[in-house]
């Protein structure tokens, strides 16, 4: 199936929490002068224009983005994330919402590389477009699992993974875990983050407990939930698995996950923040 198109959600309470971990991490990456590999499985189109036919159609980033973009007491842990949704918006309009190619474009050096994959031709046409200027930037019409795959260990040997899949079939969540082990198993020492949607608990659980039961080292959890569970359809929270974060990731997001609720969501709304596996 290619039907999934991310424009009708950029920017929502998903995108917000997603994206903020990865600006943390990639602010860590670039710390170090040493280059690192960015590798997207599943990258969407890159940039999203918050004035077209898909975004206005569901509006879901009002109830997300929007709500941030102008609050002036935004905690130390999301101001660089923010900044970078401004830098998108010099106008003074909020007209567009980068996803994460872009903001690993934002961070990417010369000694840095980038490799996104994007199976749906519509998106991937717009992607290959908005990277065409992007030296050391490699974007490819495949599989995105196996994309990933053939590119460890890299080079470099530093790197960031998003997982990120459309989770439009049941086995994406499993096939998002697998993947990710396969790929500690041939380089250990990469950051790895799988974003998934609460949508069934029962399919989270089975992603955790496989993650759990596997040889990894060093994986944390992130979740923030709009509404509880339930059995009705539609997405009420998200969350992602992270592989070797940043030592401090999980204390920042401790200072990100109440302001989320605060500003994004209500008294029924709630957050995680745990480690799964220690170093």
């Amino acid at each position: 199936m290619l039907s999934y198109r991310h424009a009708f959600h950029a920017g929502n309470f998903a995108d917000v929490l997603k994206h903020s971990v990865l600006t943390l991490i990639l602010d860590y990456m670039t710390r170090k002068e040493k280059g690192y590999y960015y590798i997207d499985s599943h990258s969407g189109a890159g940039m999203y224009a918050l004035a077209d036919e898909y975004a206005q159609k569901t509006g879901e980033y009002k109830n997300g983005i929007a709500k941030l973009i102008k609050q002036t007491d935004i905690p130390d842990s999301l101001e660089r994330y923010i900044e970078i949704i401004l830098s998108f918006n010099e106008t003074g309009c909020f007209d567009y919402y980068p996803g994460s190619p872009a903001i690993a474009k934002y961070f990417s050096r010369r000694q840095d590389s980038a490799h996104l994959f994007e199976l749906h031709p519509s998106d991937n046409k717009l992607l290959a477009e908005y990277c065409q200027r992007w030296q050391k930037c490699h974007v490819k019409q495949t599989d995105g699992y196996q994309g990933l795959l053939s590119l460890l260990p890299p080079p470099c040997r530093r790197s960031v993974v998003l997982i990120d899949p459309p989770y439009e079939l049941k086995q994406d969540y499993q096939q998002a875990v697998t993947t990710l082990i396969k790929a500690y198993k041939k380089f250990a020492t990469g950051t790895y983050i799988i974003w998934y949607p609460v949508v069934k608990r029962h399919l989270i659980d089975e992603m955790q407990a496989s993650l759990v039961s596997s040889q990894l080292k060093n994986l944390i959890k992130v979740e923030y939930c709009q509404s509880p569970d339930t059995e009705a359809y539609g997405m009420t929270g998200s969350g992602l698995f992270i592989v070797n974060p940043p030592w401090q990731l999980a204390e920042q997001m401790k200072e990100v996950l109440p302001y989320l609720k605060q500003h994004l969501g209500n008294s029924d709304s709630s957050y995680v923040v745990t480690t799964l596996i220690k170093e």
